[in-house]
């Protein structure tokens, strides 16, 4: 097999950064991209090939990955593994970091058993670009379908409340319209300024079953095409949570999975999978802890007043024409 090289590193390096952020999928677009491109790039990029290097580099990009969501949310990680020590040195949980730790830990169980089991086998034997391309269609169709359901159960609710407050609203205007423009912006400098603890605190009220079934979403992501912040965002609306708080609770239960996977994976790198390609494994991690922590600076903000389904008209044609492209060209 051809080595690995900078161009494609940058580039895989680049490609997994993002998307992993993205609920649009990385393994699939690091399946999917090479195929498309063809020739050097679809024989050195392929996963199913037995050893094969390029699944070890995508494992350690993963981890500059991983590293770029600690750092992003260092603050949070340092609250919630101080809570987990203090809750286990007093045996008892009181605060919020610490509910909230040992909720991050029992709904990560799930995929990290699946994980650890099937990862390997899913990768070598569902690793390849049609089946990435179906994959990457249905994940479209699960984020389409979750904000519609999320719509329609709702509607009703919304409408209630907004006749409720656009009649408050024109009394108030009537009353005095300077102090309700004031008050409008003073509560919407509120809301963007509310700081990470409160959401925290938000996250840590969920139940345990909830949690977990949240959590036990990102099994999803073991198959090429399907993302694992698509899956735990969408998980997390069904379960009455907002986009921004979804969002905050995949990110936070990412990143000790995609760690841990990584971790264990990069002894491989040490052995004949690794050789020849260590340099190309730096350059493109990287560029991946730095796409990835880019990506989550703009989505926390998208998040915090749009939807998933922009993601899921992407996820659908994408994959689409590439099922189409990869079938009949």
């Amino acid at each position: 097999m051809s080595q690995l090289t900078y161009l494609q590193a940058i580039v895989i390096g680049l490609l997994q950064g993002v998307s992993e952020m993205f609920p649009v999928s990385s393994l699939g677009h690091c399946i999917i991209l090479p195929a498309l491109i063809g020739g050097q790039w679809a024989r050195t990029l392929n996963m199913t090939v037995a050893k094969s290097p390029y699944l070890s580099f995508v494992v350690a990009v993963h981890v500059a990955t991983a590293l770029a969501m600690l750092v992003f949310y260092r603050k949070d990680w340092i609250r919630i593994i101080a809570g987990l020590f203090s809750s286990i040195w007093n045996r008892r949980i009181t605060t919020y970091a610490e509910r909230l730790g040992w909720l991050l830990v029992a709904a990560t169980i799930p995929v990290g058993l699946v994980g650890l089991i099937f990862q390997n086998v899913i990768r070598t034997t569902l690793g390849r670009p049609k089946v990435a391309a179906v994959f990457l269609t249905l994940n479209g169709l699960l984020l389409y379908g979750v904000e519609k359901l999320r719509s329609r159960s709702t509607t009703g609710a919304h409408a209630t409340a907004n006749v409720m407050t656009t009649s408050h609203q024109t009394d108030n205007q009537l009353a005095s319209p300077g102090v309700h423009s004031t008050m409008t912006t003073a509560n919407a400098v509120h809301r963007n300024i509310e700081d990470d603890e409160a959401a925290d605190d938000r996250l840590s009220h969920r139940g345990w079953g909830e949690s977990i079934a949240i959590g036990s979403a990102q099994i999803l992501a073991l198959l090429p095409g399907f993302s694992r912040s698509g899956a735990t965002i969408a998980a997390g609306l069904l379960r009455g949570l907002d986009h921004e708080d979804a969002a905050r609770f995949a990110f936070l239960l990412a990143t000790p999975v995609i760690l841990a996977a990584g971790l264990l994976e990069l002894p491989q790198l040490a052995g004949p999978e690794g050789h020849g390609i260590l340099g190309q494994v730096l350059v493109g991690s990287l560029v991946a802890g730095v796409g990835a922590y880019l990506s989550l600076r703009f989505l926390i903000r998208f998040f915090h007043t749009h939807t998933l389904t922009p993601f899921a008209i992407y996820c659908t044609v994408a994959g689409l024409l590439s099922l189409a492209w990869l079938t009949f060209a």
